[in-house]
């Protein structure tokens, strides 16, 4: 079977769509429907069913597809094992969120214009469902994320993926509530029951975190307000706006304290993620490196 056919199935399988399969591939959508027709004929097996004004893949063009998934991936893995050795070069695509690019992607960067000029890494920063959607899109090569161990993230049987370092966190609160608060995480949570509550706007972990504890301690936090940068959650919360999450070992402007959150303790976790089939690319291969050596 041709490639390139079993490449446009697969992409059509993903979005269902013959314009955004040819904007994807850079050619027509006469061109994704020829090739469509030419695997079918090559298969001896209907692909292609009327819905509406377009079309959808067939049960057999569905199973099809699965197929070329794992064919696909084994032509990358057999393209790169064969100069296994090769020195990384060309552009490495990442996707992830704030903190790990700093503590992760930046050393990487900075290590690589030394011993590897040829290697250049494009970084957009995303959150974790962002960044796995644009992984398994092929619109990034490696996509950093992260969950915390109350809302954990599902493993995914098309990706890999490689654990990196934990943090703990905590409440951030008003500087003047510090004295009046302590105990176990309900306990904490429970103090600032009337309080308003600052959730993420990109990631719905950080308030399945709030409502497990707030549930523990027997009431329904009040998530008002969303803020993806920290930088204005702290804001929020010395404009007495209401209380949120933070990283334990982020220090706060004066005004702002991260109380501790025990039993049971908040811990985000951060993980790398590839395609299945990738992970021998020289490039990839070199940063999964630095990162996994910088996660022991």
């Amino acid at each position: 079977m041709d490639i390139r056919r079993l490449r446009t199935l697969l992409e059509l399988s993903r979005s269902g769509s013959m314009r955004e399969v040819a904007d994807l591939l850079g050619t027509t959508t006469s061109t994704v429907s020829q090739q469509i027709a030419l695997l079918a004929r090559e298969t001896g097996t209907v692909l292609l069913e009327p819905e509406g004004r377009g079309v959808r893949l067939t049960p057999a063009g569905l199973r099809l597809s699965e197929h070329a998934a794992t064919i696909l991936a084994a032509v990358e893995a057999a393209r790169a094992d064969l100069d296994p050795e090769a020195a990384p070069s060309g552009t490495l695509r990442v996707a992830g969120f704030a903190t790990a690019i700093r503590r992760n992607i930046i050393p990487a960067v900075k290590e690589a214009a030394v011993s590897h000029p040829a290697l250049r890494i494009a970084v957009q920063e995303h959150e974790p469902a962002e960044a796995i959607e644009m992984l398994l899109a092929d619109r990034t090569d490696l996509a950093l994320t992260y969950d915390y161990n109350l809302a954990p993230e599902l493993d995914d049987p098309r990706l890999d993926r490689v654990p990196l370092w934990s943090t703990p966190w905590g409440l951030g609160v008003p500087a003047r509530d510090k004295q009046t608060v302590q105990g176990n995480a309900p306990e904490v949570f429970k103090a600032f029951r009337d309080r308003d509550w600052v959730g993420n706007s990109r990631n719905r972990a950080d308030e399945v975190v709030v409502r497990s504890i707030g549930s523990l301690a027997g009431f329904e936090p009040r998530l008002r307000h969303e803020a993806d940068s920290l930088d204005l959650v702290e804001d929020l919360i010395l404009a007495g706006m209401g209380v949120g999450l933070l990283p334990a070992d982020r220090k706060p402007p004066p005004g702002v304290v991260i109380l501790p959150l025990a039993q049971p303790e908040v811990r985000l976790r951060a993980y790398a993620h590839t395609r299945k089939g990738r992970t021998t690319w020289p490039p990839l291969r070199y940063v999964l490196a630095r990162l996994e050596s910088g996660a022991r």
